[in-house]
């Protein structure tokens, strides 16, 4: 965690927010709360009490904690990132109090240099939170407020320019143009139940992260949220403002990973391509599909030992045979 990342689409995580909770079966093999435990034990006391133990391992408390050392760290960071915000946590968890929230949003105000990548399984929170700032008489004076009290001085450099970032008519109000608003879906389940949130919720940038994939994902089935009209998330419209401008999407690693059925990854691979939205495959996780990986031809085959940097180096990233890198506004 911190300036250098192995997740693959971004540069670097930031954690001003410790904790979370389980909410649908994509956590159920949540690597955060894993490593929440495994920290606690080499006595790093950030995450003290936030996990517990149960049969099937660490699971969240629901406890969460502001992490007032890592706050400021983005603006430490000079050379332009894409920084993964909450890694171990979600920023629009229940018990995340709107003025963490404030105080996030002002650093990122405050650093645009940096593209900030944020994901939520809370999409009705974030979206409340999103319309609430573009209300005059809403959360925007509370963000001016944070900015004020993190750059340490009215004067200070920068401040002017990250007020304004964050101000605005209502009518005219936009958000910040170096933050991506994303939401996790597994399945149709949690994309049907997400993405329409998602999709009303004002941001410069809107991406779904598959993963893990745990089944297939129709997006033409999801309906744009009134009054946004029923066209499907992802039809290229004349609303721009409904589109889903980037979808990852990735297997399970580590114990106990379920298989993703390669047709789920290439059925979405395919709709974006269709639509003209940018797609990026992050990994196969513990399984490959037959003929990649065993020749017995059994549908799936586990690959490696109990090593997730071991299982995810041999099963790659090739998504028949091409690798997919694409990010919002441009392939890289």
């Amino acid at each position: 965690m911190g300036d250098k990342s192995a997740i693959e689409w971004t540069n670097a995580t930031w954690n001003p927010i410790a904790g979370c909770s389980v909410i649908s079966p994509g956590c159920a093999n949540c690597y955060a709360m894993k490593m929440a435990s495994r920290l606690v034990g080499m006595g790093v006391e950030t995450y003290a009490g936030l996990t517990k133990d149960s049969n099937a391992g660490p699971v969240w408390t629901g406890a969460v904690r502001l992490v007032k050392d890592a706050l400021l760290k983005p603006l430490r960071w000079k050379r332009p990132r894409r920084i993964f915000v909450n890694s171990m946590s979600d920023l629009f968890h229940e018990a995340v109090p709107d003025e963490w929230i404030d105080r996030i949003f002002a650093v990122m105000a405050l650093a645009p240099q940096h593209t900030f990548q944020v994901l939520t399984k809370r999409a009705d929170r974030m979206r409340a939170y999103l319309e609430d700032c573009r209300r005059q008489n809403g959360r925007q004076h509370l963000i001016r407020a944070a900015i004020t009290d993190l750059a340490g001085s009215r004067n200070a450099p920068g401040v002017t320019e990250a007020w304004l970032r964050i101000s605005g008519a209502e009518e005219n109000w936009s958000p910040l143009r170096n933050v991506w608003l994303g939401v996790s879906a597994e399945d149709q389940t949690r994309a049907n139940e997400r993405i329409p949130d998602l999709l009303a919720t004002p941001a410069a940038v809107r991406w779904v992260s598959a993963e893990p994939l745990l089944g297939p994902i129709d997006f033409m089935r999801i309906n744009r949220p009134a009054p946004l009209g029923s066209m499907s998330a992802l039809l290229c419209e004349e609303d721009q403002r409904a589109w889903l401008n980037w979808i990852v999407v990735g297997g399970e690693s580590g114990p106990g990973a379920r298989p993703m059925h390669p047709d789920w990854a290439r059925s979405i691979r395919d709709q974006c391509a269709t639509a003209g939205v940018p797609f990026f495959f992050k990994q196969w996780g513990n399984y490959l599909p037959a003929g990649q990986c065993m020749a017995d031809g059994r549908p799936w085959s586990p690959v490696g030992g109990p090593s997730l940097h071991a299982v995810k180096a041999l099963t790659g990233r090739l998504l028949d045979g091409v690798e997919h890198n694409q990010y919002p506004g441009a392939s890289k």
